[in-house]
């Protein structure tokens, strides 16, 4: 399987690379995108030697003259994961937005692959009316959604709902479905 993962800036970005590093392990091949404020938290060069891959930050960057690399990494991909998703980037989905790499990749991919978010952010954040609505909107469109743990210990030190999602569960999902659709394919 190809993932696309997409790393931004939640503090839980450096959870990416255990997320890269066991779906690396168990044999799909991992693409990272790494955003400007997730590489403010975790270095490239982590999540390039756990993915075994380049990791991508400007859509500007040529890397191939003979292809555009935001639409050939979204045909690659079976499934785009971002996790961690801050409200930045769920906002920006929800409004249509392809300002970065990330973004155009979601935009290109989204409605043709299944794109999965684990957002983490503060309980506040994650509770915002705007937050929520933008959620709503994005499981109407078919974007499928690792919930946050509950009651978590946040990195500002209050407890709620927030925490990225536990890796083991997010790479299960992603798997699970994955399997589930390549068996159906099969039948």
């Amino acid at each position: 399987m190809n993932v696309v993962l997409g790393v931004t800036g939640s503090i839980a970005a450096y959870k990416a690379a255990d997320i890269a590093n066991r779906l690396t392990k168990d044999g799909h091949n991992v693409d990272v995108i790494l955003t400007a404020s997730g590489s403010r938290i975790i270095t490239p060069i982590t999540l390039q030697t756990l993915s075994k891959n380049k990791v991508y930050m400007d859509m500007f960057e040529e890397i191939d003259h003979s292809e555009v690399k935001h639409i050939s990494l979204a045909d690659k991909a079976d499934v785009v994961l971002i996790a961690p998703a801050t409200a930045n980037i769920i906002g920006k989905i929800a409004g249509g937005i392809a300002d970065d790499f990330l973004s155009t990749v979601v935009m290109a991919a989204a409605g043709r692959r299944p794109v999965y978010i684990a957002p983490a952010m503060n309980t506040n954040m994650y509770e915002n009316p705007i937050v929520q609505e933008n959620i709503k909107k994005l499981r109407g469109l078919g974007y499928r959604f690792i919930e946050p743990k509950e009651d978590s210990r946040l990195a500002c030190g209050v407890v709620g709902k927030g925490a990225l999602a536990d890796v083991d569960d997010i790479v299960e999902v992603v798997e699970k479905e994955m399997m589930e659709k390549i068996e159906g394919s099969i039948e």
